[in-house]
C-alpha cells in the first residue's frame, strides 16, 4: 500500500495497477459482450424456433412472481417488528433474516423431499384416506409455480433487510406529524413511511430480481427452461461454447436493464428528511387478534423459509450421516473451507486496495475503475463462468501448440480446469461483497485520523498497518465472513470451472438430488446452512444498531 499523495498524482502506479485489476476482473464480461462477434447462426436458428421463447417467458414469470411474493414477504414484517411489539417480535426481529442462511437449491431440494408423490406429506394423506395417487389433487412443487414460492422463501430476507433498515432511519418527527393529521398505523404506513422507504425497497427488490435470473439449481432441479440451464445446454449438449455465450450476453441485457431500471427509479423519486431528530422509536403495543395476525405473519416465513426445511435436513442427517459422513466427506469440507477461504482473503485484501486508492484518487478514471470492478455481483454465476473459461481456455490452447511446435511438450491444462480458474471466478463474482463492506468502515475513519498518522511519520503500509487496518478490524471480519458464505454456497460457477474429481458440499448436495438421493443430500445442505447462520447473525446486530443518534429500545 502506497501513501495518499502517490495517489493524487492520478496516474501514479497504484493508479495504473488499479485499472489493470479493473480490466483483468472485467475481461469475462467483456468475453460475453464481445462474443456476438463471433455469430453461430445454426444454433441460433435452433434456439429461436425451439427454446428461447420458452427462457424469456420463463424468466419473466419467475420475476415477476418472486418480486411480488418476496414484496409482501419482507416489507410488512420489516414494518410490523420496527414499529410495533407483539408476541415473540424481539425474537422474530432477527429470525426473519435466518432463511438469507439457506441457498435456494438446498430448500427446493427439501420440499420436493417432502411434498413429492412419495413424501411424507402425500404418503400420510393416502394412508388416512385410503386413496390411490391419482385420486386427490396436490400441488406439483416440480413446477414454475413452486420455484416462484422456493426462491420467494429465501430471497424475501434481502427485502426484509433493506427495508428495515430504512424504516429504523426514518425521523420519529414524520411519523408524528402524520398522527397529528389523523393518520392511522394504516395510513402512517402507505402515505409516510412507504414512501420514504421506497427507493430502499427497488433497492432490495432489485437484488432479488438478479438473484431470481442467477438461480441454476433451483430451476434446474424442476426441469424449468430458463437462460441459466440453457447456457448449460448450449454449452455441454449442443458443444457451442461461442452460443452459449451469447446467450449469456442476452441475460447480461435483463441484469443491465434491472440495474438501470433502479437506479432511474432512485433518480426520478426522492424522499428526504427535513428534521434531524432521532429519538427512540416508541413501540406501539398490539394486542389481541391484531397481535396474534402480526405474529402470524412475521412467524409464517421465518417457518416456512427455515424452521420447516432446516427441521427435515435435521432428520435425514440423522438417517443418513453414518453412510454420508466419511473420509470423502470431511474432504469435501477441507475443499469447500480452502476454496471460500482463499477466495475470501484475497478478495479482502483486493478491496482494501481498492476502497483505499479510490479514497486518494484524485483521478475521474481511477474512481471509474474501482467502481466498475465492483460490478460483477450483478453478474449469475453462470455468465461469468463462462466468461472466465472462454479465455483461459485459448491461453492453454496457444501455450501447447506454442511448445508443441517448439519444444515437442504439451503444457496441457495451465489455467482452465483448474482452481485459479475458480479463484478467478469467484473474485469477479463476489468482489464487490467485500468492496461494500470495506468501503462502509472506511468511510467512518476520519481524514483528520489520516493526517494525525502522517504528523508521527507514518505513511505508505505502514499508515494502513498501524491505523486502518486496526479501526476496520470489525469491517475485514465482515467481509471475509459475508465472501466465505457466499462461495461456500456458489453452485454454477462451481459446477463449470471446478478440476476434475474436485467437489464441494454444493456440488456434493447438487449430485445427491440429481440422483434423487434427497436424504443423502441432507449433511452437505446442512453444513451449508450452518456456516451461513454466521453472517445472518452479523447482520441481524448490525441493522440492529443502524439507526443514527439512537438507541433502540425494547
Amino acid at each position: 500500500m502506497v501513501s495518499g499523495r502517490h495517489f493524487s498524482a492520478g496516474w501514479s502506479v497504484s493508479g495504473i495497477i488499479l485499472i489493470l485489476i479493473t480490466l483483468l476482473l472485467s475481461l469475462p464480461l467483456l468475453v460475453v459482450i464481445l462474443s456476438f462477434l463471433n455469430p453461430a447462426p445454426e444454433v441460433w436458428r435452433h434456439l429461436t424456433t425451439t427454446v428461447l421463447d420458452e427462457y424469456i417467458l420463463n424468466s419473466l414469470v419467475l420475476m415477476s412472481g418472486v418480486g411480488l411474493l418476496t414484496l409482501v414477504l419482507g416489507v410488512v414484517p420489516a414494518w410490523l417488528v420496527t414499529m410495533f411489539r407483539f408476541p415473540f417480535s424481539k425474537t422474530l426481529e432477527w429470525a426473519l433474516l435466518l432463511p438469507l442462511a439457506i441457498p435456494a437449491y438446498i430448500i427446493a431440494y427439501t420440499y420436493t423431499g417432502v411434498l413429492d408423490a412419495s413424501g411424507p406429506v402425500q404418503v400420510l394423506i393416502r394412508e388416512l384416506t385410503g386413496w390411490g395417487y391419482r385420486d386427490y389433487w396436490f400441488p406439483e412443487i416440480r413446477s414454475l409455480g413452486g420455484a416462484v414460492t422456493m426462491l420467494s422463501f429465501v430471497l424475501y430476507p434481502y427485502i426484509y433487510l433493506i427495508s428495515r433498515a430504512a424504516f429504523i432511519s426514518q425521523s420519529v418527527c414524520a411519523l408524528e406529524v402524520a398522527r397529528t393529521l389523523g393518520c392511522g398505523p394504516y395510513r402512517t404506513f402507505f402515505k409516510v413511511a412507504l414512501p420514504l422507504a421506497r427507493p430502499a425497497i427497488i433497492v432490495g427488490l432489485t437484488l432479488v430480481l438478479m438473484e431470481t435470473l442467477a438461480d441454476y439449481g433451483t430451476v434446474q432441479y424442476f426441469g424449468i427452461a430458463a437462460f441459466t440451464t440453457g447456457i448449460f445446454r448450449t454449452w455441454f449438449g449442443l458443444g457451442n461454447s461461442a452460443a452459449a455465450a451469447q446467450l449469456s450476453a442476452l441475460l447480461m441485457l435483463f441484469i443491465t436493464l434491472l440495474v438501470y431500471v433502479e437506479y432511474w427509479s432512485r433518480k426520478r423519486q426522492r424522499y428526504h428528511h427535513t428534521s434531524t431528530r432521532y429519538s427512540s422509536l416508541q413501540h406501539k403495543r398490539l394486542k389481541g387478534w391484531h397481535g396474534l395476525a402480526s405474529t402470524v405473519m412475521c412467524l409464517f416465513p421465518v417457518f416456512a423459509g427455515f424452521v420447516f426445511p432446516v427441521f427435515f435436513l435435521c432428520k435425514w442427517a440423522l438417517q443418513t450421516y453414518p453412510i454420508v459422513i466419511d473420509s470423502a466427506f470431511i474432504t469435501l469440507i477441507w475443499h469447500s473451507i480452502m476454496l471460500a477461504g482463499i477466495a475470501a482473503l484475497i478478495a479482502t485484501v483486493l478491496a482494501l486496495f481498492m476502497v483505499y486508492g479510490k479514497r486518494h484518487a484524485t483521478s475521474a478514471l481511477v474512481k471509474l475503475a474501482v467502481n466498475i470492478s465492483g460490478m460483477g455481483y450483478a453478474i449469475p454465476g453462470t455468465v461469468i463462468a463462462v466468461g472466465v473459461m472462454l479465455p483461459l481456455a485459448w491461453v492453454d490452447r496457444t501455450a501447447d501448440q506454442f511448445f508443441r511446435a517448439n519444444f515437442d511438450f504439451s503444457t496441457g491444462l495451465l489455467l482452465s480446469g483448474t482452481l485459479v480458474a475458480l479463484i478467478f471466478a469467484y473474485l469477479v463474482r463476489f468482489l464487490a461483497v467485500s468492496m461494500r463492506t470495506v468501503d462502509a468502515g472506511l468511510t467512518r475513519i476520519k481524514p483528520s485520523i489520516e493526517e494525525a498518522g502522517r504528523s508521527l511519520g507514518m505513511s505508505g503500509f505502514r499508515l494502513v498497518r498501524k491505523v486502518h487496518i486496526p479501526m476496520l478490524r470489525g469491517s475485514l471480519l465482515a467481509a471475509i465472513l459475508l465472501v466465505f458464505v457466499d462461495v461456500l454456497k456458489e453452485l454454477p460457477a462451481t459446477l463449470i470451472l471446478r478440476p476434475f474429481n474436485f467437489n464441494t458440499l454444493a456440488i456434493r448436495a447438487y449430485d445427491f438430488a440429481n440422483e434423487e438421493r434427497l436424504a443423502d443430500a441432507a449433511c452437505p445442505s446442512l453444513a451449508i446452512v450452518l456456516v451461513g447462520i454466521i453472517p445472518v447473525i452479523y447482520l441481524s446486530r448490525s441493522i440492529s444498531q443502524s439507526r443514527p443518534g439512537h438507541e433502540l429500545h425494547a
